[in-house]
């Protein structure tokens, strides 16, 4: 089985691919980076249509892909051994494209980090990893962030 793993380029992120690769080291594994087309961005924000220039998507686009191969090299890093890496397309949300790909590949279990979003911020913006887990039919481990030391 493939294991999925979901890397966006933040600190959250690269958590879930080191606790992966500490964890989950056996299966070949998949990092994949979700990515919203300029048509999919103008149909979810109208009113900031003007101040998106033209070639966004383009460079969205060669974002995602550089994202998701900083992912599999941070993975092979961490020890992973079989793994690659996919930018895909958002066409409806990113949370559901991580499903399909998942289902796609059959994957055996998703990883995620979280924002650790809290309270009346999370019913309010909602997280990618809470609808993952909530739609996904499949087994899901949601990283949560790195502790900050505490200031004494």
């Amino acid at each position: 089985m493939t294991i999925l793993v979901a890397y966006d380029g933040s600190a959250d992120s690269r958590a879930a691919i080191e606790f992966a690769a500490k964890h989950l080291s056996a299966e070949p594994t998949v990092v994949v980076t979700v990515w919203e087309p300029l048509l999919v961005q103008l149909k979810k924000y109208p009113l900031a249509a003007a101040a998106i220039a033209p070639d966004t998507g383009d460079e969205a686009q060669a974002q995602a892909e550089h994202h998701a191969k900083e992912g599999a090299e941070l993975a092979i890093a961490a020890g992973l051994a079989d793994v690659t890496y996919r930018a895909v397309a958002d066409n409806e949300s990113i949370w559901k494209t991580i499903v399909d790909v998942a289902d796609e590949l059959d994957a055996s279990l998703i990883v995620t980090g979280s924002r650790g979003l809290a309270g009346v911020r999370s019913v309010l913006l909602g997280s990618v990893s809470n609808h993952v887990l909530h739609h996904a039919h499949r087994p899901t481990l949601i990283v949560p962030p790195a502790k900050t030391p505490s200031k004494v």
